[in-house]
């Protein structure tokens, strides 16, 4: 039950009645903590940040908190995103005497083509596509950088399985805004009612959905808490998806 008195919408539709689907991309089918880590620690390495920092863990231990908090803050549409590729890769060294927005712009380039290479997806990610793709319109929609998304999507092998790629740069708005969900609708045309939103950030995909009266399935495999409301599904894996869908 709502802890907030609305209905969840699993009292409305059935599964049957699902037509299209939007798929969150990083931490859903790519392995951005993976993929992410290891470019992060080929930076480390590349550009001799041991002068920095006694060990790679201490880097990565600085720079994640500072990337996830600008990311909750673009995400809200607080900064910009030239703010984000700046600050992100400036606040774990401007200490240490450096702070020119040209070197993080540089830096920031690298990191994303490094990104843009890696291949590993969420393990079950490709099993699922196979599943879904004959029985489903799907798209990706993801607050992502255009540069490195679609990139992604195509090294990793995602890039058949789907539609239409729809970007929070495309909607000029980040998720979760329910503007960028009613463009994607649009865009795509799709029905509310007849379409499901899958992603793993609680705050971007499930919270977006839910205030955009659309069906929600979200994969917490760290089995995290709802907070407000109970999403339409909840699953710990991607297999579990098919006894939905």
């Amino acid at each position: 039950m709502l802890r907030s008195g609305r209905k969840s919408l699993r009292d409305f539709f059935s599964p049957m009645s699902y037509q299209n689907l939007f798929i969150d991309l990083d931490d859903t089918l790519w392995d951005i903590r993976r993929n992410g880590r290891e470019c992060l620690e080929e930076i480390y390495r590349d550009y001799g940040y041991e002068k920095f920092y006694p060990s790679f863990e201490t880097y990565f231990n600085v720079y994640m908190p500072h990337n996830y908090h600008l990311w909750e803050l673009y995400g809200r549409g607080e900064i910009t995103k030239a703010t984000l590729v700046a600050e992100r890769f400036l606040a774990p060294v401007r200490r240490f005497g450096i702070d020119d927005p040209e070197y993080a712009r540089r830096l920031n380039d690298d990191f994303l083509d490094r990104t843009a290479r890696k291949t590993r997806l969420i393990e079950g990610a490709l099993d699922l596509l196979d599943y879904l793709k004959p029985r489903y319109r799907m798209y990706i929609l993801s607050n992502g950088f255009r540069e490195v998304q679609c990139r992604k999507i195509e090294n990793s092998g995602l890039k058949p399985y789907f539609d239409r790629v729809i970007l929070s740069e495309d909607a000029m708005i980040n998720k979760p805004h329910p503007g960028i969900f009613s463009y994607a609708l649009k865009c795509t045309n799709s029905r509310r009612d007849r379409t499901v939103m899958i992603g793993d950030s609680w705050g971007a995909d499930i919270v977006g959905a839910y205030r955009s009266c659309i069906a929600q399935i979200w994969f917490n495999p760290a089995n995290g808490v709802a907070v407000d409301f109970e999403p339409t599904y909840t699953v710990r894996t991607l297999a579990e998806i098919k006894n939905i869908l």
